[in-house]
């Protein structure tokens, strides 16, 4: 590992302060991901700037009837937290699902929403990989690609996003709040993600230089009625292989409103803006759930060895979303 500086700051602009002055710095929340690509050599920041112990803590209740995360609020602390669990029971799910306990103690909100892909080309500092090293190739494509993207991919990167929380968040069109040298900021985080196209090496559209001080949630009914449900290969813990969120309210055996979005899929949490079209209005049925799922997974494209993804998305869709008109009408 090379050999780098540690500073801890206490108050959000020292961090801005000292990550400005620093171009080599990065900032530093439960390191779960940051200091295992430090190991290998793919990170190699000249200072780390710890920024556990600012003010951010926190998951407060908005006037609005939302929810406003800290960036260092812990996993943990997010899935146990009764107003999350209460409102948006699908994000609770959503990160019980990923990592271990003992990671979800150390990782944080900011941290997970800039955790990068488990993509083993990325990973092996001694290969090509047009995310870690532009323009010089995705081995992927032609090699191991089982577990890559079949949505918004492109001929420049089929890597996915790692993300449990992130999946969850985008069906619940959370905020991503962040802080500069030249004040705060929001983010939609259907927007936050930039699509992979020939620029795989630029993820966020977050400004340079700036710090994520939280995440909010709108208000959503609809969120109180949701799962998150995410298939791996082992049981005890894994990235995902897909993963989906959804919530449904349905009356009189109609769809009145649904929120769908998909993981390990894409290169971001894909929202399922196709199935969610055809759905709303229409009736709660396991038949019109599929047809749902086919309308989005039109777009589908799927290598030699990942197509496996396109049905068992298609079953989680039918599964999950009959599931939750099941509960609703008992």
């Amino acid at each position: 590992m090379k050999e780098f500086g540690y500073q801890r700051v206490l108050d959000v602009s020292e961090a801005i302060a000292v990550l400005g002055a620093d171009p080599d710095a990065r900032f530093l929340g439960g390191g779960t991901n940051l200091v295992d690509l430090m190991k290998t050599g793919i990170e190699r920041p000249g200072r780390l700037v710890d920024v556990r112990e600012l003010p951010l803590d926190r998951v407060e209740v908005t006037p609005d009837g939302g929810l406003l995360i800290g960036a260092t609020v812990t996993n943990s602390d997010l899935a146990a937290h009764p107003e999350v669990r209460r409102r948006y029971p699908a994000l609770a799910q959503a990160v019980l699902a990923g990592a271990s306990g003992q990671l979800r103690n150390m990782a944080t909100v900011g941290g997970n929403l800039l955790q990068r892909t488990r993509c083993g080309y990325f990973t092996d500092a001694a290969g090509p990989c047009n995310k870690r090293l532009p323009g010089s190739g995705c081995p992927a494509i032609e090699g191991e690609h089982h577990n890559h993207a079949i949505l918004g991919a492109s001929g420049h990167c089929v890597a996915t996003h790692p993300s449990d929380m992130g999946v969850a968040l985008a069906a619940f069109d959370a905020v991503v709040r962040y802080e500069t040298a030249d004040g705060p900021g929001e983010l939609p985080l259907a927007d936050f993600y930039l699509p992979v196209g020939d620029t795989p090496h630029l993820e966020t559209a977050l400004p340079s230089g700036a710090l994520i001080t939280g995440v909010t949630l709108p208000p959503a009914p609809v969120a109180a009625h949701s799962r998150y449900r995410k298939v791996r290969e082992r049981a005890s813990y894994a990235f995902a292989i897909g993963s989906i969120a959804a919530a449904l309210d349905v009356r009189d055996g109609v769809v009145h409103e649904v929120r769908l979005a998909f993981g390990a899929v894409a290169s971001r949490p894909w929202r399922a803006l196709e199935a969610e079209r055809a759905l709303t209005g229409g009736p709660a049925t396991a038949e019109a759930f599929a047809a749902a799922a086919d309308a989005e997974l039109a777009a589908a494209e799927a290598l030699h060895h990942n197509g496996y993804k396109v049905p068992l998305m298609r079953n989680l869709v039918v599964a999950l979303l009959t599931e939750l008109a099941e509960e609703a009408a008992r």
